[in-house]
């Protein structure tokens, strides 16, 4: 019962009233009674929490928590990518020359995820990768690479489940929902870090305002479980032999740039 609830509460939402509401009350004090059943409930890792459960006065504040120093660590290959989020790997694989490519059935354009035609030139024929981050999960959003940023852009309103119900039976929630696009340039190629939204309108919370980011480097966070997608140019990364639906953790290696 307490895992249907939790899970009808962070996934069923789909207007800007219902948002408000459910972003003020885990913002709230009187969220903080929801956090010990919540953190059992999803199995919550606190070991690695940068505090004491007791010490999150609001449900936000543990959707957002950071971890201890030291608790991931950044491949550092020069030319590796790395996973920016702690997650399960939902999917990876080509993008067609005709800028696309195919999630459980579904055929997402990167024309409709990057906005517009110009700026998903550079991926078709290139390389997809699809993070899924559930509730459980460290929320903060690291960068995959060294470089330095390009191009910084929203797009969307609404956002949906992006769950695997959601990737199956949603309107193209990747390409579709709420996102925030970070396009990085490194020394040989561009990659684009399409940080998807999952619950709230403006669920993702940016930090990093440099141009030039470091590998490992934090970028965003989520309010709740969400999705990155990474997009990489043809010929730019050999991906390393990586298991789907694995879970895979902020700084381990994907692959590396060509």
């Amino acid at each position: 019962m307490q895992r249907t609830f939790y899970r009808l509460f962070i996934e069923l939402t789909n207007g800007r009233f219902t948002s408000y509401l459910l972003r003020k009350f885990t913002q709230s004090r009187l969220s903080a009674f929801l956090i010990p059943s919540y953190a059992r409930v999803f199995q919550i890792q606190q070991d690695e929490m940068e505090r004491e459960l007791r010490e999150y006065k609001t449900l936000h504040e543990l959707f957002t928590r950071r971890l201890q120093p030291g608790r991931r660590s950044i491949d550092a290959a020069p030319d590796s990518v790395v996973s920016p989020v702690d997650g399960v790997l939902e999917d990876y694989g080509a993008i067609t020359d005709e800028k696309q490519f195919v999630i459980k059935g579904k055929t997402y354009s990167i024309v409709d995820m990057l906005g517009t035609n110009e700026r998903a030139e550079a991926y078709g024929g290139g390389t997809y990768m699809v993070l899924y981050l559930s509730p459980s999960h460290y929320h903060r959003i690291h960068s995959p690479v060294s470089g330095m940023v390009r191009e910084r852009f929203v797009l969307g309103r609404k956002s949906y489940p992006v769950n695997q119900l959601g990737l199956r039976y949603g309107k193209e929630p990747l390409s579709k929902n709420y996102r925030s696009v970070t396009e990085f340039v490194t020394e040989r190629s561009r990659i684009a870090m399409v940080k998807v939204g999952a619950m709230f309108v403006n669920s993702i919370e940016l930090l990093h305002e440099r141009d030039a980011v470091e590998k490992g480097e934090e970028m965003a966070y989520f309010t709740f479980g969400s999705t990155v997608v990474l997009l990489f140019e043809k010929n730019a990364v050999v991906l390393d032999h990586l298991d789907k639906g694995k879970g895979i953790r902020v700084g381990e290696r994907l692959g590396r740039m060509l």
